[in-house]
């Protein structure tokens, strides 16, 4: 084979890999400062969508106050303890303080700005830094920690620039994408990347809303909050979490998808929290197993365990049993994508399922409830069975006590002749465990107490809001 012949060979092959952009050389001068429509080049694209959507790119510093319970305060007065140690007279508590760091994305020329919940929750100072040097302060919106968003707010007497949100379905894997942010400190600091996977779910906490796009574009503490885009200059992603053994990047990270995002932050705008649909059944994963003994070809879907009683789920016909295929014309893939799929709902709209029941397809029709009507009721069943109302803990509470954020509940209200209150229980203690079985939310707590008889006896593993101590109690719930 001649030289020549091979050299063109090379060429060709190169011109598939890349796409054509080793091939700007070779083209006439007009065609080079005049590309045709619709065409991308790698070599311009990446400086295109930065220089576009930097000046969007905010920096956010965060100020939290917080007041911590002394660790020697239950020591104190032990002469035992004080021999060895010679712990002087200390306060009870101490203050301190503690400052962060995150990105965000101005959404609008109103000031809105779309961040981590993590990186905002529980700040007693925002600070917005924009990339022309101008300094903001900042209010909270609203949060949202299961989906790990947050929405503040900005006023400037100038127009501010604003990044485009594209449709997160349509991303494809291996699709080319650019992150922004400020890692470290680092202002402005552009990465690229493209899409390793969608849809990751069990990243974080299990309770929690995650449909994660997972890309291997550098991402790095002070990241967070910061927008994932398309060559299109398009925000696809808000960049939330890695996965990391060093505590740097180690190319995997992952951003929450732009639809789940931007419904979020609508929402947040509008009510300053989120209501989410709620269709009534407790569902699971649809395993080759399940779809054995089920008898059916599908190997994906989510199967019905349990229908609450008056839900929209029962007055759609729904049963146990049930394998969930297709919701609102898309397919289910497992239990978490449905989950997902009906907290985005409108409450009150009209959605269509199709089910495999005995083999066959059966299509049904739910009105979708509220999330936050069915939570209610939830807690007024708490109210009877345990004589509590509870709570989620705050960001400073988890901190305070060192658990993960999401852990456990805590008392708000406590009837003193009631289960808890008869066993030592007080106001702002917290639940942690029921029989084993870890408590991240209300949800997980009326769904634990819901399978418990009357006048059995439990478990509790409970945290003492005075000494920060955990410790295990016996109850008879009602």
């Amino acid at each position: 084979m001649s030289q020549k012949r091979i050299i063109l060979i090379m060429m060709i092959t190169c011109a598939v890999l890349f796409g054509g952009g080793l091939f700007i050389g070779l083209e006439s001068k007009e065609s080079a400062s005049k590309p045709q429509e619709g065409h991308l080049s790698l070599i311009t694209a990446i400086s295109r969508v930065a220089e576009e959507n930097i000046p969007a790119v905010v920096h956010i510093d965060v100020i939290r106050r917080q007041e911590i319970i002394n660790p020697f305060f239950p020591f104190e007065s032990d002469p035992f303890f004080r021999f060895f140690f010679g712990l002087p007279d200390t306060p009870r508590k101490f203050h301190r303080e503690l400052r962060g760091l995150g990105t965000g994305m101005i959404m609008d020329s109103e000031g809105y700005i779309l961040t981590n919940n993590h990186v905002v929750a529980g700040a007693t100072e925002i600070r917005v830094l924009l990339a022309d040097r101008r300094v903001f302060p900042a209010k909270l919106v609203g949060t949202d920690p299961k989906t790990d968003l947050a929405v503040i707010k900005i006023k400037s007497k100038e127009p501010l620039p604003h990044v485009r949100f594209g449709d997160s379905d349509k991303v494809r894997v291996g699709q080319w994408v650019v992150a922004i942010g400020h890692p470290r400190g680092l202002d402005q600091t552009v990465t690229q990347g493209i899409i390793s996977a969608k849809n990751r779910q069990g990243i974080m906490d299990p309770s929690t809303y995650q449909d994660f796009l997972q890309t291997d574009a550098a991402i790095n503490p002070g990241n967070s909050g910061g927008p994932l885009l398309n060559l299109k200059g398009e925000v696809i992603g808000v960049n939330a979490a890695i996965v990391s053994q060093s505590g740097g990047f180690e190319g995997i990270g992952f951003a929450i998808p732009s639809n789940m995002a931007l419904y979020i932050a609508k929402q947040l705008i509008a009510h300053g929290k989120v209501k989410r649909g709620w269709l009534g059944v407790s569902v699971q994963d649809l395993t080759p197993e399940l779809a054995e003994a089920f008898k059916v070809k599908h190997r994906l879907g989510a199967v019905v365990a349990d229908v609450a009683k008056d839900s929209p789920a029962e007055k759609a016909g729904l049963r146990r049993g049930d394998i969930i295929v297709s919701y609102e014309g898309r397919p289910v893939t497992d239990a978490s994508r449905l989950r997902n799929s009906v907290a985005l709902t409108p409450i009150g709209k009209e959605v269509e399922l199709v089910v495999i029941r005995k083999g066959k397809e059966k299509r049904l029709s739910a009105k979708i409830g509220s999330l936050e009507e069915a939570l209610k009721m939830r807690l007024s069943s708490l109210k009877d069975r345990l004589g509590v109302e509870v709570r989620p803990p705050t960001e400073a509470e988890a901190e305070r006590y060192g658990l993960k954020p999401g852990t456990g509940v805590v008392i708000a209200w406590i009837d003193s002749n009631g289960p808890l209150g008869r066993a030592g229980f007080e106001v702002d203690d917290m639940i942690l465990e029921i029989n084993g079985k870890p408590i991240n939310s209300i949800e997980d707590l009326a769904g634990i107490m819901n399978k418990i008889r009357p006048g059995s006896r439990v478990t509790i593993l409970a945290l003492d809001h005075r000494t920060g101590r955990t410790g295990y109690i016996r109850v008879v719930v009602g």
